[in-house]
């Protein structure tokens, strides 16, 4: 359950509405001003993903370690990580408003005419500079990787947390003409959105607290 919990963050993570209507914006930064070619894009969209499931994975170290350390009292711990991911998910329906989690900090970079290299550096700005509703995800994924007590168990859960933020991306670079009208169908639908993915971070919290 920890594993497919972790995927659908991922995937949750991609459709957020901070990401969603940026998708574009990073799809002609892969593609490159001058050069249409798909394989291009496929490589810096790759090198894209490198660059903040690094990030990510070096976080998941930290947050395994972070559970040994805390694993004599991981019943109470538990608790609280659920409670807190129970808040995320309330805040993302927008049943409470917790203002640090609605803040947006961006970092502007130029990221025209991508090569692999800066497609990675690119990807690792993309991840620190990561916003809320985003961050809400990845921050309980990390929690989850912190009840875990076990470092590789933890890169494992990261791996495929990145792997469900990733493959979008892959399959939007291939398909993006095909998905418009899924998009505009996201777009249309993010309240709906919104409160699904505010209740999978809900069953997710209460999943902690009680597994």
């Amino acid at each position: 359950m920890d594993y497919i919990f972790t995927f659908l963050e991922g995937v949750a993570s991609f459709i957020s509405p901070c990401l969603l209507p940026m998708l574009p914006i990073y799809i002609s930064y892969f593609v490159g001003e001058n050069d249409k070619k798909t394989s291009k894009a496929v490589i810096n969209a790759l090198g894209f993903v490198l660059g903040f499931s690094t990030i990510f994975l070096i976080l998941s170290i930290f947050a395994s370690q972070l559970g040994i350390i805390i694993s004599n009292n991981i019943k109470y711990i538990k608790i609280i990580f659920g409670i807190i991911i129970i808040l995320f998910g309330l805040n993302y329906m927008e049943i409470l408003r917790i203002k640090f989690l609605n803040k947006s900090k961006e970092i502007k970079n130029n990221v025209k005419d991508l090569t692999f290299i800066k497609a990675v550096i690119f990807g690792i700005l993309f991840s620190i500079s990561w916003t809320p509703c985003i961050g809400t995800f990845l921050s309980s994924a990390l929690l989850l990787v912190a009840k875990q007590q076990n470092m590789l168990e933890g890169i494992f859960l990261m791996i495929v947390y990145c792997i469900g933020l990733g493959i979008p991306f892959i399959i939007s670079v291939l398909l993006i003409e095909k998905l418009k009208e899924m998009f505009n169908f996201i777009k249309r639908n993010y309240n709906i959105i919104k409160k699904i993915s505010g209740i999978i971070l809900i069953v997710m919290g209460i999943y902690i607290i009680f597994f």
